[in-house]
């Protein structure tokens, strides 16, 4: 009963009713799209996809291109902790424009890259929605993750009987990454540290000082077209991509 039930939530998409539903559409990769992302998809009349400023493609966006050429398509700029943009303005602008269009009897697709429960910005909408307007339907469909993806990539075992995995944003100061890597050390923790950026030179730094540069698996850009899987050892730029993330496993 319980399968049954899980495969109506996510494929269950014929009832006719006018919905908001949050799709994770993967990292980058157009073939990691689940089937129930591509049906919301498809049955969505407007498409809201989320930009980093005016002038930015949206990389969500851009996955999913093949199935909304005929769509209304509605660029969001999600603020991403930018102090030039204030967050709660932003959303409650676009929670707005979305309920206007649902209220006009159009169904809306939010689109989110990676999945849907990892530091996912829609969860601000989804939120406003759920508390200032209950009668709205709402649904979520996850996504293939930056971290799974990544893993598969380079067949690492994110995690194995006995051990605990951390998903956590990069540190900023020394003193706290440092931490991290030496309270996992020994305790079967495997970390995946995300949104490495502009910390890079920071974390590389600090991965050879604890002698683990050789074993930290870097991924970045995880299924577009510059794509980078490699051994932090084996990274020379001093740059790195915003969609970056390390995994580490001490064993």
């Amino acid at each position: 009963m319980l399968i049954k039930k899980f495969l109506t939530v996510f494929t269950g998409y014929k009832s006719d009713t006018v919905s908001f539903t949050i799709v994770g559409v993967g990292p980058g990769d157009p073939s990691l799209l689940t089937i129930a992302a591509v049906k919301a998809i498809k049955k969505a009349k407007v498409i809201v996809s989320p930009i980093s400023d005016d002038n930015k493609k949206s990389f969500a966006a851009e996955i999913v291109k093949k199935y909304t050429k005929f769509k209304k398509n509605m660029p969001i700029i999600f603020p991403m902790a930018r102090k030039d943009f204030d967050p709660d303005e932003i959303w409650s602008n676009a929670v707005e424009k979305i309920v206007k269009f649902i209220q006009n009897g159009e169904s809306v697709v939010l689109l989110c890259l990676g999945d849907t429960s990892l530091f996912a910005s829609s969860s601000n909408i989804l939120r406003i929605i759920k508390q200032n307007y209950p009668e709205i339907i709402t649904k979520t469909i996850p996504g293939i993750s930056s971290v799974s993806a990544a893993a598969a990539l380079n067949d690492f075992d994110l995690v194995k009987k006995g051990e605990t995995l951390i998903i956590k944003e990069c540190p900023s100061s020394e003193s706290e990454l440092t931490s991290l890597i030496r309270e996992s050390k020994g305790n079967k923790i495997v970390l995946a540290i995300m949104k490495v950026g502009k910390r890079w030179n920071l974390a590389r730094d600090i991965l050879k000082k604890e002698d683990i540069i050789n074993k930290s698996l870097i991924a970045s850009s995880v299924g577009m077209s510059d794509q980078i899987i490699q051994y932090a050892s084996q990274y020379k730029k001093d740059f790195m991509p915003y969609f970056s993330l390390i995994l580490i496993r001490f064993d």
